[in-house]
């Protein structure tokens, strides 16, 4: 089968054997956004030379405005659930072709206002049968951060927090990007602690965030380590809403799923705060549909 992680800037594809194991992986910066009204030709660019019969597609491809829509599946749900709603379409050109498309998770019960993810469902089910009974947290760190809440093998509840893209936003187009380097490559882990540690401290987010020009303005810190406060102190702040208070009972661990620069940052801070991680690549996708496949699979031929 093939595997398609398709988010909005970027696509990943992977060629899977029939025991699952990964035979080729290809990536490309045709994310959906680059890809809209294009996705049938991208598509076929993009595996030319796999012939499998069966292509999976995860992520913002079913979107409003991606290529196929696909309705929301509300929380709690599991591997088997997501496999039950997996939903063939059939785009021109893939005659012959099976075409599946998994749905997002909605939570609608932590909050008054519903929360949603597209994508991370599927890395996370690469995690859930894997995991054993009980309570866990899950982060997958990126443009918009997700949390998810797993309890006995379901996805319970979802959080997320615009931290990657508001850090973006911060760093192009306000006035604290001025003071800073076009290279923000450089991690410096003291003054990333140190945004950790204001995170903590009263005042709420826009007062911290103004601090991040005068900490450099009073040479309290160099230009060149404003990128990684203003990272600690962003991270730090989506700890404090994601993970319960600190009078509350904490998490000993975070499953972190994604790139290893984004982890390495939010592991750094989760250590920070005595909370053990465990890593995964964001190669999980193409686990998460192989086995959303499986449990298909295996539904069907027992319905048969």
């Amino acid at each position: 089968m093939i595997a398609v992680d398709w988010g909005s800037t970027n696509l990943r594809l992977y060629r899977l054997d029939a025991g699952g194991r990964l035979r080729e992986r290809r990536r490309s910066d045709r994310g959906t956004l680059a890809s809209a009204g294009h996705f049938a030709s991208v598509l076929a660019a993009e595996t030319v030379g796999w012939d499998d019969e069966h292509i999976l597609l995860c992520g913002m491809v079913g979107a409003r405005g991606g290529w196929h829509e696909m309705p929301y599946l509300d929380c709690p749900a599991g591997v088997h659930d997501l496999a039950r709603h997996l939903q063939r379409f059939h785009p021109p050109g893939f005659d012959g072709r099976e075409l599946w498309i998994v749905p997002g998770l909605r939570d609608t019960a932590s909050d008054t206002v519903p929360d949603v993810m597209r994508g991370e469902e599927t890395q996370l089910a690469a995690l859930l049968d894997a995991l054993p009974a009980g309570v866990h947290q899950a982060c997958l760190p990126g443009t918009h951060s997700k949390w998810a809440t797993i309890r006995d093998g379901r996805i319970e509840r979802i959080h997320t927090a615009m931290t990657g893209e508001l850090y973006a936003v911060l760093r192009r187009h306000s006035i604290l990007g001025a003071l800073m380097p076009e290279d923000d490559s450089r991690f410096d882990a003291y003054a990333f602690e140190a945004g950790l540690r204001r995170s903590a401290e009263p005042g709420g987010l826009p007062h911290h965030l103004f601090g991040v020009r005068t900490t450099g303005l009073s040479g309290q810190f160099a230009d060149s380590a404003l990128p990684s406060y203003l990272s600690g102190l962003l991270i730090g702040h989506e700890l404090q809403a994601a993970l319960p208070s600190a009078d509350g009972p904490r998490p000993a661990q975070v499953h972190l799923v994604g790139s290893e620069r984004l982890l390495a940052a939010y592991a750094h801070a989760l250590t920070a705060l005595d909370i053990g991680v465990q890593r995964h690549s964001e190669d999980l996708a193409a686990r998460g549909l192989q086995a959303l496949w499986r449990h298909r699979s295996h539904a069907a031929a027992i319905a048969g």
